[in-house]
């Protein structure tokens, strides 16, 4: 019995590696430039109204060209995406800092900015941001 339980562990571990892999980034750079961003969607968790929360996601290109990212917008007012360059050279990554103004909005708050970039393969790429934002006390 104790024997069966270790072989299956020793194939749960090694289908989870195998996952893994398949899910990860190729190991040698492919042609043209190729966008990544990294983490794809941040939840803030619980915040306050009125407040601006931040976020710094990384843009990285994993491609054999330069990667130029050609426009950064936004769902709403309330979310800024702001990149330090729009020129990603193979190999390299730049972060991108995106805040969230919870304002007055109580509940879920979900938004989106919008990264376009000459990457044949995907072109535009949307980074997600939530968080669930309760008023802020009365104050005394």
């Amino acid at each position: 019995m104790k024997q069966r339980l270790l072989v299956s562990a020793i194939m749960a571990v090694g289908l989870a590696g195998l996952a893994h892999a398949q899910e990860a980034k190729p190991a040698t750079p492919v042609a043209g430039p190729r966008i990544a961003v990294e983490p794809a969607s941040f939840d803030f968790g619980a915040a306050l109204t009125n407040k601006t929360l931040t976020k710094e996601f990384r843009i990285k290109n994993f491609g054999t060209t330069e990667l130029v990212i050609e426009n950064v917008s936004t769902t709403c007012g309330c979310t800024v995406g702001q990149l330090e360059t729009k020129n990603i050279k193979p190999g390299q990554s730049v972060p991108l800092t995106v805040s969230l103004q919870t304002r007055e909005s109580t509940g879920l708050l979900q938004r989106a900015v919008l990264v376009r970039s000459n990457d044949p393969t995907r072109a535009l790429v949307e980074v997600k941001v939530q968080a669930n934002v309760t008023a802020a006390p009365a104050a005394k």
